[in-house]
This record gives C-alpha cells, sequence and structure tokens, in this order.
C-alpha cells in the first residue's frame, strides 16, 4: 500500500505570510491587466457562494473564486475523487457571460429567479454553459461586470504581456514552498511546466549562469534575468541587427527600409513612424523617432506583424453585387451539438454558429405537441426544441458578428395548421427584420448583401400558383396545395431511420400553406431537373440543395455548366446521408465551381471546419466572400479540372520558412510529457494546387522550437488557393497529436518576417502560441 506523506502544518505566523505573498501577486496580476484596486476584481479574489443549476431537481450552492493569477476559477465540488485540475477553468476558456435568463437551462430552470440574480457562463467549446444564481443583484452584477473586464484586459494585451503573465504565473506554480525563490529542482520543474526538456547539465549551467549571490536558489533579479535568457529569440535579434546602429537603436529610415524591401509594404513610409509610436516601449527611441529590440519584437508578434492582411480583417470587397456572386457562411443542421443520431438540438447551436459568421441557418420543422412546431433531426433520437424559440436565438444573435443578410433554410414537414404557426412567429418576432417582399428595381436578379443589410430571407418551398417574388401575376387566393416534399433526413443511411421511416410511410408531396409560403421571397426551393435550356431559362430566385456526392458528380462532369449556373442561381449543398457522426466533407471543389451555400457541420472540428472558417475570415468575418471575376463572369471559360491559359490570375511562386515556434500548448497535461512538434504546410485549392510540406520532428521542446527549414509551392490558381499550417506532437507508434493550425487565403498571406497566431482544434486562439515564418511571393515565368 502507498504510503501518502503528510505535509507538515503550518503555523499560523507562515499561513499569514503566504496570505499576504498571495495578495500581493494577486495585487500584481490586477496591475498587470490594468484593473489596478478594480472593486469587481477584488470582489471575484475574494469569492462567493453561488447557486449552480443543472436541471429543475439540481440546483446547489458551490463556492467560486478568481484565483490570484487572474487568469483562473476555482469552483467548490463535492465530487469524490475529482481532480485539483477538475475544478479549475481559465478565463481563456470563455466565450461569453451572459445576464439574466439567456440560456436554454435559465429559461427552462430558473424562471423563478428574478433576471437580475442570474447569470450564465458560455464556453468556448463543447462544454457545457454554467448557469449560475447570486443571493442579490450586487453580487451578481461583480461577478458578470468583473468577468466582462478581465476578458476584454486579457484581449488588449499585447504578445509580450501575455508571455509575461503566463512565465510569471508558471514561475509561482513551481515555487513549491512559497517562499519567492527557486531551486534547481523548482527550474527544472518550470522547465518541464512550460513545455521545455532540458538535460540537467544544461539545467544547472544556466541556473549557476544566474545564480549571481551563490546561495544555491534564484530570487528577484537572478528570477528575472533567468526569464531574460528563457524569452530570448536569437532569430529576431539576427534580423534586428541587419537594421541597427551600434546603439541598439533602428533608424525610422532603416525601418522604413525593412518594411519595403523584406515585408514588402507599399506605404512603409508612412507606416514606419506609425508603428514606432504604436509599439516602442522606450520613450527616449520613441522621442528620437527610432525602435529598440523590444519594439521591434512587439511590431513583429501585433496585428501588424500577423501572415494575415489586416486590411482583410474589414469588410474590404465590393458588396453591392447580386448575392449570388459571393459565397456564404453555411451551416447543416444548425440545431445539432453533436452527432445526427442521438446528440442534443439546442438554441445555443444557432448562437455559436452566428457568433462565428454563419448567414445561413438551417430549421428542420416539425409538428409539435400543443400546436408548437418542433425542430429536431427527424425520425432519429435527437432531443427536440420549440421552432419559436430558435426564432427568438436568431433575432437576437443574427447581426452581431455581421451586419449582412442571414437566410433561415426550412426543411418543412409540419402540418398546415402548424405551417401557419410557423408564419405567425416569424412575423411577429423577427417583424421588419424579415424580408416579405421584393426590393425595388431587383426583378431579373438578387439585390446584394449591401441592399439586404439587416434582413433575414427565408428559403422554402412557395405555392405554385400564387404570385411569384417578382410580382408577375398569379393565382393569389390560393390558401393551400401540395408541393414537393425534399426531406434530408430520410436520405440517412441508418437502419433505425429507415425503419422508421417505412413504419410510417413518407409521402413525396406535401401540403403547403400560403401563410408559409409567403415569406419566401428570393429563395425559392425547386427540384434539380438539369441546368438551364437557354430558351427557357429558371427565374433567378428558384434554387436547388445538392447532396454533396451529387454535388462532386455534378462538379466532376459538367464543371463549366455549374459555374455558369452559379452565376444566376444560388446552390447549397448538404452533406451525404451517411455521415451520421456529423463528420463534413470538403467544401474547396464545390467553392471551385462557384457553389455558394456549401453547408457544413459546424459542431465537429477537422480539417475541413478549418479550412472553412479560414476562407470566411476574410473579408471582415463578414459571412460573405465576393467569388473571383472568372466564377461571375457570362462569358467564363474556367472550368478547373482541366486549367488552360486564361485570365485566372497570375501563377505564383510561395517561398516559405518556418523559422521557429513559440509556447505550443502541451498536449498530454502530465507534468513529464513534453511536446516533439512537427509542423505541416498544406495547400487547398484546385487538383493542380494542391500539397502538403513537413518538416523535420524537433524533440522535447514545445516552448521555443527552431526547424529553419525552406519550402518552395507553385500555386496556378491563387484566388481560389488556401494555407494551411498545422502543428503536431509527433508520436513514432500512434497517430501524432493535433496541437494546433491556422489557416488562410493565399491572397491574404502577408510577406517578409511574419507571426502565425494558432487556432484551438475549435477555431479558437491560443493566448500566446505561435510560428515564425519568412513568406516571399514571386510570379511565375
Amino acid at each position: 500500500m502507498q504510503c501518502i506523506r503528510r505535509q507538515p502544518k503550518r503555523s499560523v505566523s507562515q499561513e499569514n505570510i503566504l496570505l499576504e505573498q498571495s495578495r500581493r501577486v494577486a495585487a500584481l496580476n490586477g496591475i498587470r491587466l490594468g484593473l489596478k484596486d478594480d472593486k469587481d476584481l477584488k470582489f471575484l479574489l475574494k469569492g462567493s457562494h453561488l447557486l449552480k443549476v443543472k436541471s429543475g431537481s439540481w440546483r446547489k450552492e458551490r463556492f467560486f473564486k478568481l484565483q490570484e493569477d487572474c487568469k483562473t476559477i476555482w469552483q467548490e465540488s463535492k465530487k469524490v475523487l475529482r481532480s485539483p485540475e477538475s475544478q479549475i477553468f481559465s478565463i481563456e476558456d470563455i466565450r461569453d457571460v451572459r445576464s439574466g435568463h439567456k440560456t436554454e437551462g435559465m429559461e427552462k430552470y430558473a424562471k423563478d429567479v428574478p433576471e437580475y440574480r442570474c447569470f450564465s457562463i458560455i464556453f468556448k467549446d463543447q462544454r457545457k454553459n454554467l448557469d449560475l444564481i447570486a443571493s442579490s443583484e450586487d453580487d451578481a452584477n461583480h461577478w458578470i461586470s468583473g468577468l466582462a473586464k478581465i476578458i476584454a484586459h486579457s484581449n488588449s494585451m499585447n504578445q509580450k504581456q501575455k508571455l509575461q503573465h503566463w512565465i510569471h504565473t508558471c514561475l509561482r506554480k513551481a515555487d513549491k514552498n512559497k517562499d519567492n525563490k527557486m531551486s534547481l529542482k523548482e527550474l527544472k520543474d518550470f522547465l518541464k511546466e512550460v513545455n521545455i526538456e532540458v538535460d540537467d547539465y544544461h539545467a544547472k549551467k544556466i541556473f549557476q549562469h544566474c545564480d549571481k549571490s551563490k546561495t544555491e536558489a534564484l530570487e528577484d533579479d537572478e528570477i528575472e534575468e533567468f526569464y531574460k535568457i528563457l524569452t530570448e529569440r536569437k532569430e529576431i535579434d539576427n534580423i534586428f541587427q541587419k537594421y541597427s546602429d551600434t546603439e541598439g537603436f533602428m533608424s525610422c529610415q532603416n525601418l522604413v527600409r525593412f518594411l519595403y524591401e523584406t515585408q514588402q509594404e507599399e506605404d512603409a513610409v508612412v507606416a514606419a513612424p506609425a508603428l514606432i509610436q504604436r509599439y516602442e516601449p522606450n520613450e527616449r527611441a520613441k522621442r528620437g523617432n527610432a525602435m529598440t529590440k523590444d519594439g521591434f519584437l512587439m511590431y513583429l508578434l501585433s496585428d501588424d506583424g500577423n501572415i494575415f492582411n489586416p486590411t482583410h480583417r474589414k469588410v474590404y470587397q465590393d458588396m453591392t453585387q447580386p448575392l449570388s456572386h459571393y459565397l456564404v457562411s453555411s451551416s447543416h443542421n444548425t440545431y445539432l451539438m453533436e452527432d445526427q443520431l442521438t446528440g442534443p438540438s439546442s438554441t445555443e447551436a444557432y448562437i455559436r454558429a452566428l457568433t462565428k459568421g454563419c448567414r445561413c441557418v438551417e430549421l428542420d420543422c416539425w409538428d409539435g405537441p400543443n400546436s408548437e412546431p418542433i425542430i429536431y433531426h427527424g425520425y432519429t433520437l435527437t432531443s427536440k426544441i420549440l421552432f419559436s424559440d430558435v426564432i427568438k436565438a436568431i433575432k437576437n444573435y443574427a447581426f452581431k458578428t455581421s451586419p449582412y443578410p442571414v437566410i433561415i433554410s426550412l426543411e418543412n414537414h409540419c402540418s398546415v395548421d402548424q405551417q401557419k404557426v410557423m408564419a405567425q412567429h416569424m412575423t411577429t418576432i423577427l417583424q421588419d427584420m424579415l424580408l416579405v417582399a421584393p426590393l425595388d428595381g431587383n426583378k431579373c436578379q438578387f439585390p446584394s448583401p449591401e441592399q439586404l443589410k439587416g434582413k433575414i430571407l427565408v428559403k422554402g418551398k412557395k405555392l405554385s400558383r400564387q404570385e411569384d417574388p417578382t410580382g408577375t401575376n398569379g393565382n393569389n387566393n390560393l390558401e393551400a396545395e401540395d408541393v414537393s416534399d425534399e426531406d434530408e433526413a430520410a436520405e440517412m443511411e441508418d437502419e433505425s431511420v429507415k425503419t422508421e421511416i417505412e413504419q410510417k410511410g413518407k409521402s413525396d408531396t406535401l401540403k403547403l400553406a400560403k401563410e408559409l409560403s409567403d415569406t419566401v421571397v428570393y429563395c425559392k426551393s425547386v427540384h434539380f431537373n438539369g441546368f438551364d435550356d437557354p430558351h427557357h431559362p429558371r427565374a433567378f430566385y428558384e434554387m436547388s440543395s445538392f447532396s454533396e456526392s451529387k454535388a462532386l458528380k455534378l462538379a466532376q462532369e459538367s464543371g463549366m455548366s455549374f459555374i455558369h449556373h452559379n452565376i444566376r442561381h444560388l446552390s447549397r449543398i448538404y452533406p451525404a446521408g451517411w455521415r451520421t457522426d456529423s463528420s463534413n466533407y470538403n467544401p474547396i471543389d464545390l467553392w471551385n465551381v462557384g457553389c455558394q451555400i456549401v453547408a457544413l457541420n459546424f459542431q465537429t472540428a477537422g480539417t475541413e471546419m478549418d479550412v472553412y472558417q479560414g476562407r470566411f475570415q476574410d473579408n471582415g468575418f463578414s459571412g460573405y466572400v465576393l467569388k473571383p471575376e472568372f466564377l461571375r463572369d457570362e462569358q467564363t471559360k474556367f472550368n478547373p479540372k482541366s486549367i488552360t491559359e486564361g485570365t485566372w490570375g497570375t501563377k505564383k511562386k510561395l517561398l516559405l520558412k518556418i523559422i521557429s515556434g513559440q509556447q505550443l500548448p502541451k498536449v498530454n497535461k502530465s507534468k513529464n510529457s513534453i511536446v516533439d512538434p512537427k509542423v505541416t504546410i498544406e495547400i487547398h485549392g484546385v487538383q493542380q494546387d494542391n500539397n502538403k510540406k513537413q518538416t523535420k520532428v524537433i524533440e522535447n521542446n514545445g516552448f521555443n522550437p527552431k526547424w529553419d527549414e525552406e519550402f518552395i509551392f507553385d500555386v496556378e490558381i491563387p484566388a481560389l488557393a488556401l494555407v494551411r499550417f498545422v502543428v503536431e506532437d509527433f508520436d513514432m507508434s500512434t497517430k501524432n497529436d493535433f496541437i494546433g493550425q491556422y489557416t488562410l487565403p493565399f491572397t491574404s498571406l502577408k510577406q517578409g518576417y511574419r507571426h502565425i497566431h494558432l487556432l484551438t482544434k475549435n477555431g479558437d486562439p491560443y493566448s500566446s502560441s505561435t510560428l515564425f515564418v519568412y513568406i516571399n511571393i514571386q510570379d511565375c515565368d
């Protein structure tokens, strides 16, 4: 039996000293966050009891407290054998803090409590929301306001401040006896904490170099000296030395030269003085219009030194073209949080998709109890949510991330009576947001995203003999009629689903209510019967949905026809029926033929979703990306399957050097587990451009690995290409573990020395994990 060694009991004076140290550290971290003497921060550091709400019968009091690092929150747990790590969550994991009854849990289980005492913490990953009730309005406000301030101030910290904060937190963690000194053993533990393996000889050498007092322990200035050695960036020092003088200053003139020659910045003369003012911490250098090594590093770690073109973070494309000329960020079965068969449905899934820039959401509507339509994945065991709750969520979150139009894609399986309820909910809840009549002057083509700003469009079936959206005559007195039923759920390749359909006896037609038909203006769903006959062209507002396999077959066999079709019409693509696990398909081949609404399962992380988010971070994360000219031109001869000479843009040569990595996260949280990172560079585009190359593996160093490896890629069609950087922890015996990635359009690449700020598996940014690279793009002869 293993003996557990008891920690010696501390005296009251020792406890008081430790408490005072803890207060000092918390105060210092508060200052670093820019929240010195903030009342809300002080309240959170003291902590308070909150009621944690899980269900109608589970509502229990727990103590919550912000830890001294001002980065993590500790929550009391009554569970036996619960690990200390599971009682802590990071501020960086929080996506949103909502006051009142703004989650499904609060709506269902806390209606008896006044809204002013309630708040919810929403996490970035798939973790469940934390629904909480404070004992008073003041307590709730302290938590809501305090968390909002910490999140905002943490996000506004520059990379150097984040690094300093993180390292000092790790140093504090390594100082086991809390004496504010660091022994050799504590130094080695610290290095493992920050993801670097150093042999005993090197650890001792660093320790002896810093231990100027020869006391066998580092303190104060000696710890700062150790910090400087640890965070040294020799690769950046070498670049800086080429452009600086003997006193360690880079003049404004030399910075202009660096920006113009190396970074390929066209406005270098204007940019240089502004960069000095923005990033230089040394006042003497700033007054002399020069930059020090620290200022240079801060510039390279900033948005101005990012690989992604900062001008593309705003809407910069022409938004006045017809809607069919844009790729549209689109979600499949938006209501699902997990798989397609048994997973939960939630309004939270709509909120997450919309805040990720999604502009087309899907609603599978079925008859529900009490004459209230419900949403779920038909014929399956997925949970059910009210149609009206989803419409409320769409109203509240449609335009928080982007002002451009949202399309509600209806898959309607309801009776006529409940269809009328659906129409009523949309018109009463959405009010002026809902587009119910065509815009003036748009009789022959779609209006533009600019004209449709702040509007919600409905995609669905429309009565054939009713007045059409552009105002031609028809029988407008029809109350209801049969229309073809497009049932994607029925395509699922699952035995229980097939059995359910057989038992219910599925019809190919559905009776459509006029009220619901009236909500459809520019997105009338029709069955695809082949590409247009030039003599009898289809109305522009008629659009079809294709399964991924049908769409890929059309792209392969009739690529040019598909491109021409998508200039005037919208096409929606959805995942194949066998993807019951909510896996995704590659959207690239369908974008390459101009398909606009390529719907993916937003809840499923992976390469496909990385590429998707990479494409749509362009153009200000607006959810709309203008297709290249050759996918919009009526006379185009472009075919992605056989690239011939044409006006598709100049072929490019990409020269890429992977130099180093910084603060890569641990994959395995075990103290002794250190990552062995390697980087893979992928090009995603037309078939000729698809390529993949990788670096060597760096063993036992996730803190500051150095590769210094060069790669060359030829890119035929830059306008359709994306570049993905993937960092993995190499494992010889099993599959490599994912560490982080970053994907961006080729046309958004900045040249020169750049940092890549890595994203998690779910697409959220790490606080300080980066790659340092050199990029050069040349025209091919």
